[in-house]
């Protein structure tokens, strides 16, 4: 038995033009990644400025936005110029340190090769070695010739990271100054005072989440940081071998890398460990020891505790928002990615919330004319 079904054009045209209109909006926001992803981050930075902005403007005499905004600017400058001269001196140290020990481990290398030559030579693998020396050098000339290349766009890449940096603080300092004034044309064109009113009662949740993330992640990075730091300027004393100064770049790097959620303070661990196997194995140990016992203390009771459950979100939907982001955005996108998490829930809480709403009303309605009838 054959359906036949018929269709209104108009119906046909319109469902296409949809379709259309959708690849093309995703097709633009992709294009337009990079810029979307500036003004996030710079949306994010005055969410996380605004509140020392406030306080410092509510106390300076004209209660001037741009000089709070700029006294904030000033101070994170300060503090950015602190860390690189307290980091970048014991890390070119160390490098340093590396580099003089690069002779002794070619003389043990040298040392296993001429065993290697025997083992070769005994087993008769001279042409395979020479098949895979080959094959290295053929890969080798192949990234020479491209060497020119590379450099010119690792050029062109660190210009791109410093104007999107310098367009970053600009839109930034722009929002945190502007930010109120347009906050409040926005909810002076509404008309309906009780939809106003739950509109911002959801922009001020939206807002709780992003401020309640971002202090408390700065809150537990600056902890993991601190812990980091002294561990390391104990072990300094323990084993003479390891430099006081490493104290610094370890807190750095604790500090930055933990932003990251999830894998971020891990990866800034094995770092650390490295750095410290650089001057004593028996120190990278105990540093590893001392790691997983903090970051099982930072994970049930820390973090927990300062976070405060403002962001209530599952295990998994952390790790979701956090590979989207990474893998779309990278490290800034894996950042951000809980906060946009957040937000999300709320907007999804609250559709569903009004569904719900309406349909109650509806069943009120119907009961009503039903009883008058």
């Amino acid at each position: 038995m054959k359906t036949r079904i018929d269709i209104d054009t108009h119906v046909f045209v319109r469902f296409w033009l949809v379709i259309v209109g959708l690849a093309l909006v995703a097709l633009a926001l992709y294009s337009a990644r990079i810029a979307l992803l500036i003004l996030g981050i710079s949306l994010f930075l005055a969410f996380a400025l605004n509140i020392p902005v406030s306080k410092i403007a509510r106390r300076l005499p004209g209660k001037s936005r741009v000089g709070a905004t700029a006294i904030s600017y000033l101070v994170v400058i300060i503090l950015l110029g602190a860390v690189i001269f307290l980091v970048i001196p014991p890390i070119v140290q160390q490098t340093a340190k590396f580099a003089q020990t690069v002779p002794t481990l070619v003389d043990h290398a040298t040392t296993q090769v001429h065993a290697l030559r025997d083992f070769i030579a005994k087993y008769n693998l001279q042409p395979q070695l020479d098949q895979a020396v080959k094959s290295i050098n053929n890969t080798a000339s192949s990234w020479a010739g491209s060497v020119g290349q590379n450099v010119l766009s690792g050029i062109g890449s660190v210009f791109s990271f410093f104007t999107a940096m310098i367009l970053i603080l600009v839109l930034t300092f722009l929002m945190l100054v502007e930010g109120p004034s347009w906050v409040r044309k926005f909810w002076s064109i509404y008309s309906n005072e009780p939809r106003m009113m739950k509109h911002k009662e959801v922009a001020g949740r939206m807002y709780g989440v992003f401020t309640g993330y971002v202090t408390g992640q700065l809150t537990v990075s600056a902890i993991d940081a601190t812990t980091a730091g002294l561990m390391v300027f104990i072990l300094s004393f323990i084993f003479p071998i390891i430099p006081a100064s490493l104290a610094m770049p370890t807190a750095a790097i604790a500090f930055v890398l933990s932003l990251i959620p999830m894998f971020g303070a891990t990866i800034g661990g094995i770092i650390i460990t490295l750095l410290l196997a650089f001057n004593s194995v028996p120190a990278a140990i105990i540093y590893v020891i001392y790691f997983v016992v903090y970051q099982q203390i930072e994970n049930n009771f820390i973090a927990p505790h300062i976070q405060s459950k403002k962001i209530d979100l599952s295990a998994l939907a952390v790790l979701g928002s956090v590979t989207i982001g990474l893998y779309v955005f990278g490290i800034v996108g894996g950042i951000i990615a809980i906060p946009i998490a957040g937000v999300v829930k709320i907007l999804i809480e609250e559709y569903i919330d009004a569904r719900k709403s309406r349909h109650n009303d509806d069943e009120k309605t119907v009961k009503t004319v039903k009883l008058e009838s």
